[in-house]
């Protein structure tokens, strides 16, 4: 079997990098082959919507069986690479047939990462990473009424909004003094802990898991390093995710925290390419550092980068980062990367429950979060493009647009 593209990975990556080829004028053979038994669908609704139950599966699927057909992309599901053979140019997949490509476009994506304490193979403890994940999570969520949530990410705080709308008794447990300590500043981190508690959930910050107890190999609940037990019918894990690369790290990748990608989103590895949570990039907007970027923004542009490339055309990736979140009745989006700042700017009222976060560094505008604002959202980009120096003053002012801020 050969393709003259074969995609590795069924996530947004993976699907953007098809569609993109076939954009832009591909003619050759493109192959999809996925670990999951579906066709690729959306990620984000795992921990919102899917989970809450308000969109079927089918509405999440990236595009329909006939897309697919219509564009011929072939579709290998329930495919898992074991192994990569550059020189070659084949990957070995789990029942150990081999598949031979001209280009290999790496996008795996990641596991979710998970307990490594006493009791974390307990029956009752989740992750939400794929569909699989939730479908098991709403198989137990009738009969349970306590649920703790370790870590205070996205995923976490996501997971927790929806299931204390169902009226469960939740428990948000965070290693760190704040919850969502890694990719916002404190003012953002308090007004969320304030909504989540006035909600009825019980957020525990800079608090350590001991272990996780059971009964008859189910879990009962959770042990805190300060001998505190917290009872729990269910666990959700959030805290991050393990890059999955280890085929090419075998082969000989450039690796760090992902896999080491150039510009154009190529690896070390001759014709092979790594889009999406994997990919360890240069980042403008990190100050040169190599990060890697976990959104469907930065999946659907590497994804872009990499189409045109094989199809020859120039193209690299300088892309701004944006993301976003839905907990409750709060949409917040964020554009650009907070991390090195050095002064904030609030923009609103937290209170008003419509406000904007602007994050700074050396005089220059590099991020903002913006919880109901989507006019900062839209006209904030600019600003983090240019690193805009702005006087604070007027950035706080939210009876000045944004806009008109821009030179």
């Amino acid at each position: 079997m050969h393709f003259d593209t074969l995609i590795v990975g069924g996530g947004h990556a993976g699907s953007q990098t098809a569609i993109a080829l076939r954009q832009n004028g591909f003619k050759g053979s493109i192959a999809i082959a996925g670990e999951e038994p579906t066709l690729p669908y959306e990620r984000p609704p795992l921990s919102k919507d899917y989970l809450g139950g308000e969109k079927e599966f089918e509405r999440i699927l990236i595009r329909p069986h006939a897309f697919w057909e219509d564009r011929k992309v072939e579709m290998l599901t329930g495919k898992r690479v074991t192994g990569v053979d550059p020189k070659a140019q084949t990957v070995t997949v789990d029942d150990g047939a081999a598949i031979s490509y001209g280009a290999l476009v790496w996008a795996t994506g990641g596991a979710a990462r998970r307990l490594s304490c006493d009791g974390h193979d307990l029956s009752g403890i989740h992750t939400i990473r794929t569909r699989r994940d939730v479908d098991q999570l709403r198989e137990e969520l009738g009969t349970a009424k306590a649920i703790v949530v370790i870590g205070g990410g996205y995923i976490g705080l996501e997971a927790a909004a929806v299931l204390s709308n169902f009226g469960k008794k939740v428990t948000v447990v965070e290693v760190l003094d704040r919850v969502l300590a890694r990719v916002a500043g404190e003012a953002l981190s308090r007004f969320f802990e304030t909504e989540h508690r006035a909600r009825g959930v019980d957020v525990r910050l800079a608090t350590k898991i001991d272990h996780v107890e059971g009964v008859d190999g189910r879990v009962t609940g959770v042990r805190l390093s300060d001998g505190e037990l917290i009872a729990a019918d269910l666990i959700i894990v959030g805290v991050g995710i393990v890059p999955a690369v280890e085929p090419l790290v075998a082969a000989g990748a450039d690796a760090g925290n992902g896999v080491k990608v150039d510009s154009q989103c190529r690896t070390s590895l001759n014709d092979i390419f790594a889009v999406g949570d994997c990919a360890l990039h240069v980042n403008a907007f990190a100050s040169g550092m190599h990060i890697r970027l976990e959104s469907v923004q930065n999946a659907n542009d590497m994804a872009n980068v990499v189409a045109k490339t094989v199809t020859g055309i120039p193209a690299e990736y300088d892309a701004v980062p944006w993301f976003w979140s839905n907990q409750y009745d709060l949409r917040l989006q964020t554009i650009g990367l907070s991390m090195g700042h050095d002064a904030v700017v609030t923009r609103g009222d937290p209170i008003s429950r419509s406000f904007s976060v602007v994050y700074m560094r050396e005089g220059r505008v590099i991020a903002l979060d913006c919880v109901n604002a989507p006019r900062d959202f839209v006209q904030g980009k600019r600003l983090v493009v240019e690193r805009a120096v702005i006087d604070p003053n007027l950035l706080g002012d939210p009876a000045m647009a944004l806009k008109d801020l821009s030179h």
